[in-house]
């Protein structure tokens, strides 16, 4: 570890080793600092992410994949069950541990250097400009200088908020969740199934993502502000209890999820953010990986401009938020306001929505005919799907 780099990353999540190739492929020197030991441990989400946005960034290996999925079904409250196929691409449900480790060990041959161990406790700041940070590497204390620090750390960045970002998220805009990765059980390895309604998570949804023969990630997610009621667990234990009695638990995971709007200044002076960090999530689903992605690659690439030019200020790194808002950022203000009508609709709205879907016949039930479906009883939201699915 040197005592300076032009870009230092905190984080080695998908957004930060995406973040670290592309500064590192920009011609600069790169460092990603981890505070784990090991890159993809502990996994933190449900894995599942689409095919399309994958093959983005990289060439898809089979041993990230842990099932593909090709169907999914919804679950009313009624306990009506909607059967759909998507129809242009299909889903995968990850192997995190491999596909974080994999993207930065491709960080690592661009040029990076990635450090595990690397709690980062403070940032070095200099006239208002952000010019490194100081860490505990390996038990020693250290200090590394930099000419832009790029955040990938997640809900609520530290490194954003020393750097006087507002990074909090309000409670209604968190989602609190739980997951267990069960084993023992009888499913269909490629098809996802959610479950909607105040029986199964308020304010949320619950997900069964199968991850092989009779393994699955099952999880759910309960708008913050309304889970002091009853414990995401709780729910998540009845479920399991009454859909899956004879499921054996082999690992439990719980975290906040982000479901707010991207942040609209994830900038200052000497500093950038990307992925969870700059709440770069989709409200509607809470998924994360690929926009988040997404933004390191952007963010990894202005970043080298930055050093190239010599202007690391937020002004110039302005030019980041800008290309975000573009790519992805609006699409996810789209989402972030259906989430907030859909988020109030009670459990006879989604019965009646699942009812709906029902009479739409299965072979024609694409995931645009399904939003439109959705919407019928909020037609205030109808200008939103069809920018979403127009992509504009």
């Amino acid at each position: 570890m040197k005592n300076s780099y032009d870009v230092i990353v905190v984080g080695g999540g998908p957004s930060g080793s995406m973040a670290a190739k592309m500064a590192a492929e920009g011609g600069v020197s790169v460092c990603m600092l981890e505070k784990d030991r090991d890159i993809g441990y502990p996994v933190r989400c449900g894995e599942a992410v689409g095919e399309l946005g994958l093959k983005q960034f990289v060439e898809i290996k089979d041993s990230w994949i842990a099932a593909s999925i090709t169907h999914f079904g919804l679950v009313a409250p009624d306990e009506t069950r909607v059967e759909a196929k998507f129809t242009n691409q299909k889903g995968f449900i990850l192997h995190r541990r491999l596909f974080d480790y994999d993207l930065a060990q491709e960080a690592a041959n661009a040029g990076a250097e990635v450090f595990t161990k690397s709690y980062v406790n403070g940032l070095l700041i200099e006239n208002g400009f952000v010019r490194g940070v100081t860490l505990d590497y390996l038990g020693e204390p250290r200090t590394i200088r930099a000419k832009i620090v790029i955040g990938a750390d997640g809900v609520e960045s530290r490194v954003g908020r020393w750097a006087g970002i507002r990074t909090q998220v309000k409670m209604k805009d968190i989602e609190t969740c739980v997951q267990y990765s069960v084993a023992n059980i009888d499913l269909d390895i490629n098809r996802i199934v959610f479950y909607v309604g105040r029986c199964y998570a308020p304010g949320g949804y619950l997900w069964v993502f199968p991850k092989g023969e009779r393994s699955a990630n099952i999880g759910l997610g309960i708008a913050g502000h309304l889970a002091k009621e009853k414990s995401p667990k709780k729910y998540l234990d009845e479920f399991l209890q009454r859909e899956y009695p004879g499921a054996s638990i082999l690992t439990t995971m719980c975290g906040g999820v982000p479901c707010a709007k991207p942040m609209e200044k994830p900038v200052a002076d000497g500093i950038l953010l990307v992925g969870d960090a700059a709440h770069h999530v989709n409200a509607m689903t809470g998924g994360g990986i690929i926009s988040g992605m997404k933004a390191g690659w952007i963010g990894g690439q202005v970043a080298a401009t930055a050093v190239h030019s010599g202007d690391s200020s937020a002004k110039f790194l302005q030019t980041y938020v800008q290309k975000v808002r573009k790519d992805f950022g609006d699409t996810h203000n789209r989402f972030y306001r259906m989430k907030n009508t859909i988020i109030n609709l009670t459990d006879d709205d989604l019965n009646a929505i699942a009812r709906q879907i029902s009479r739409i016949p299965e072979n024609e039930r694409t995931l645009t005919r399904i939003f439109k479906a959705c919407v019928f009883k909020k037609p205030s939201l109808i200008v939103d799907v069809i920018k979403v699915f127009a992509g504009i």
